[in-house]
């Protein structure tokens, strides 16, 4: 997908405040530690489609409204994904920007999700 030009500055923005992490660390990470929680932050749609296996959904239009409630320890283990990376690393940002300390963004989202062999499951 091309992003546009404004887009992308307000994503490099972000991700110079927002460590990475690749698709297998994340899937180590769990393994390593089952309270770490992985956020598929895609659009309804995209997660009805297929996510992450034991991912939460947050889509980004509802990720500050609701992540208190679903995730009230602000020192959990977040790792956020979504098609490619972008929308994730500026949710995680703004996460950041809410007092969350352990926060993660998973490069290259949902497609190096799959590209590394992570498990998926459909909501359909």
């Amino acid at each position: 997908m091309k992003h546009s030009e404004g887009f992308l500055k307000v994503v490099d923005d972000a991700k110079s405040r927002v460590r990475e992490v690749s698709a297998a660390d994340t899937q180590q990470r769990m393994r390593d530690n089952s309270e770490v929680k992985l956020i598929d932050v895609r659009e309804d749609k995209e997660w009805e489609a297929a996510h992450a296996a034991g991912a939460i959904h947050l889509g980004k239009g509802i990720i500050e409204r609701d992540i208190e409630t679903t995730v009230p320890d602000k020192n959990t283990e977040l790792i956020l994904y979504c098609g490619g990376g972008y929308r994730s690393a500026l949710a995680a940002d703004s996460l950041q920007r809410m007092d969350y300390t352990n926060v993660f963004s998973m490069a290259g989202g949902w497609r190096a999700w799959n590209e590394a062999g992570g498990k998926v499951e459909s909501s359909e």
